[in-house]
């Protein structure tokens, strides 16, 4: 009876064949602060809105990776169209 040779030992867990894993885009300050200002818009102080609308464009044209200045900017919408309905309402008294 003959044995053949043993197979090669299996490859280290967090190594890849391809090459080392790219690190994950870093997002700016000021896609940070946009998403703050949009969630903090919306929760409790409209105008902020405007600030997260503002600073999501602006990150936009930086070209920061990821979608945080693009939600910034849509929560912006959100808290100034909620500022907007606000203003009816106490305007007209309902």
């Amino acid at each position: 009876m003959s044995y053949d040779t043993p197979p090669p030992p299996p490859p280290q867990y967090g190594g890849s064949p391809y090459g080392s894993p790219q690190p994950a885009p870093k997002s700016s300050s000021k896609s940070t602060w946009a998403l703050v200002s949009g969630i903090l818009g919306i929760l409790c102080c409209g105008p902020l809105g405007i600030v997260a609308i503002v600073l999501g464009r602006q990150a936009q044209k930086e070209g920061q990776p990821g979608g945080m200045a693009k939600a910034a900017e849509i929560l912006g919408y959100i808290a100034v169209g909620l500022m907007v309905v606000e203003i009816i309402l106490y305007a007209t008294n309902r």
